[in-house]
């Protein structure tokens, strides 16, 4: 019997650049049993592996995005394209945790998935009597109860609610869960006590929060600057890991003093890590409680002209108009100019200091693609209709990123871009997902997740004209050594995604 081949695939002769290590030179990359058996010279040992040829482009970790909404066949491949390997359902999460592992694994993944626990999902079961349904997909979850039943959005719990909120969480997180998702702003109701327990078991458990703030505003009562003190009271209190999603989004025209906030806490060792997306518009469901403020124009300093149906491209007069909207269709996906980056320096500057956040991750905060009749698309055709709707960011948030700040404006160096996308979101959840140490790196014996791109010609495409248009640039994608894109196309049948779970999880 012939001695079976050292490597299963080579990447041949690429700019090889691992962001932990600080190694970047040219070489090549050996792949052997869905793991990096070699980097260096690997000449002559080519026999009977395939070979992907990156002379001339960027050879790193596939990027780890720790806030994807999206969970389907339709958002991983557009991911995919964006240098995206493990896409994960962190700030909303899911509920029942075992049961969306199952639906996963059963149905095939392109990309590496996970989720935390939904304590929203959570609240709503044991506050409105919403019983959580597997079939749904999280963000139809998301979009249930607008009508504020029990008070589950608007009112603090009784004790024994608490209680019993805190029974599923613990259950999500025996079911697997990698953290404990808290989108807060959906719920401002939730008080102190609550968010303590929360907190408490988050710690016990050793797995981050993965926080939306409590309120969005640039003025008191109730500010961004007020929610962020809060988060920052939680990790000193309960020792808990409090992660803060989309930075930018949530601190509005406050970025400054927040930002200045939460590096002092860091700088006292209190555990607060941040994300941020590239993008001065963002998205989430009309029936978001932010949006029904009656001084929501005075507290976020935009007006309802800036939210728009993304379906039907639909502008908002004001908030009557919002209001009736919501009522007809609680769950649809809007669009919200929260900053105008494109005519207004000053809103440009306020975006670089999130998405430029030392040490912060960047994260797409992607929504799942909708179909015309408003339902979330989970059918296995490639190319995406073009009828579909999403957000540009579902398709190029990691991309848009690079090729703005790192390759446009130099606002960034390579290794640091990198690492934003790879190796500091991993971080954020080895303690608790001991899965994460193998990925994000580009050393021998790590998992083969790898991204081969051109960087004279990576760039998002998708627009609010035009979301299924993939980023350009990323010409190979390897998730577990398998080939997902090769020579700039989709492999349409590759399925080699795999749970991201937390070991000893029931399941």
């Amino acid at each position: 019997m012939p001695a079976r081949a050292p490597f299963d695939l080579i990447v041949r002769g690429g700019r090889v650049v691992d962001p932990e290590t600080g190694f970047d030179a040219v070489a090549d990359v050996g792949v052997a049993g869905g793991r990096i058996a070699a980097i260096g010279a690997l000449a002559g040992a080519s026999a009977g592996a395939s070979e992907i040829d990156a002379a001339g482009r960027i050879v790193c970790p596939g990027f780890v995005d720790l806030h994807a909404h999206g969970q389907t066949i339709a958002a991983d491949r557009m991911q995919a394209f964006d240098g995206v390997t493990t896409t994960l359902e962190l700030e909303v999460g899911a509920l029942p945790v075992a049961e969306w592992y199952d639906a996963q694994a059963a149905g095939g993944r392109t990309l590496h998935y996970g989720a935390a626990v939904s304590w929203i999902s959570a609240r709503k079961a044991v506050m409105a009597g919403l019983t959580p349904d597997p079939a749904l997909h999280p963000m139809e979850m998301m979009g249930q109860g607008a009508a504020d039943e029990g008070g589950w959005s608007s009112r603090a719990a009784t004790p024994d609610e608490v209680e019993r909120i805190v029974a599923l969480v613990r259950e999500g997180l025996a079911a697997g869960g990698v953290g404990v998702g808290i989108p807060h702003g959906y719920a401002p109701g939730a008080g102190v006590k609550e968010m303590s327990r929360l907190c408490d078991v988050a710690a016990g458990a050793g797995v981050p929060t993965f926080t939306h703030i409590p309120w969005m505003s640039n003025v008191d009562p109730q500010s961004s600057e007020e929610s962020y003190l809060r988060i920052i009271g939680y990790a000193a209190a309960t020792g808990a890991h409090m992660h803060i999603c989309h930075l930018n989004s949530t601190s509005l025209q406050d970025i400054a003093r927040c930002r200045e906030l939460l590096l002092e806490a860091q700088a006292m060792g209190l555990a607060i890590t941040v994300e941020a997306y590239p993008y001065g518009t963002g998205s989430t469901v009309l029936s978001a409680a932010f949006f029904a403020a009656p001084d929501f124009s005075a507290r976020t300093g935009t007006d309802y002209r800036s939210i728009g149906l993304i379906r039907t491209g639909r502008q908002l007069a004001d908030r009557a108009e919002l209001m009736a909207a919501r009522e007809e269709e609680p769950g649809a996906l809007i669009a919200w100019q929260f900053l105008d980056v494109a005519d207004n320096a000053a809103h440009r500057d306020l975006l670089d200091l999130s998405v430029l956040f030392p040490g912060g991750a960047i994260a797409s905060d992607a929504m799942p693609f909708v179909a015309p009749d408003g339902a979330i698309y989970r059918d296995a055709a490639w190319p995406l209709p073009e009828d579909l709707s999403a957000h540009p960011r579902s398709a190029g948030t990691f991309t848009r990123f690079l090729s703005h700040y790192c390759f446009e404006r130099r606002a960034v160096d390579l290794r640091e871009a990198l690492a934003k996308c790879t190796i500091i979101p991993a971080a954020i959840l080895e303690g608790g997902l001991p899965q994460m140490r193998r990925k994000a790196r580009l050393q021998v014996g790590c998992d083969a997740d790898v991204v081969v791109f051109d960087p004279e010609t990576l760039a998002d495409r998708a627009t609010f004209a035009d979301m299924t248009a993939p980023s350009r640039g990323v010409e190979a994608l390897l998730v577990g050594g398998i080939p997902v894109i090769a020579d700039g196309r989709l492999d349409p049948a590759a399925r080699p995604g795999r749970a991201m779970r937390r070991e000893g999880a029931a399941g």
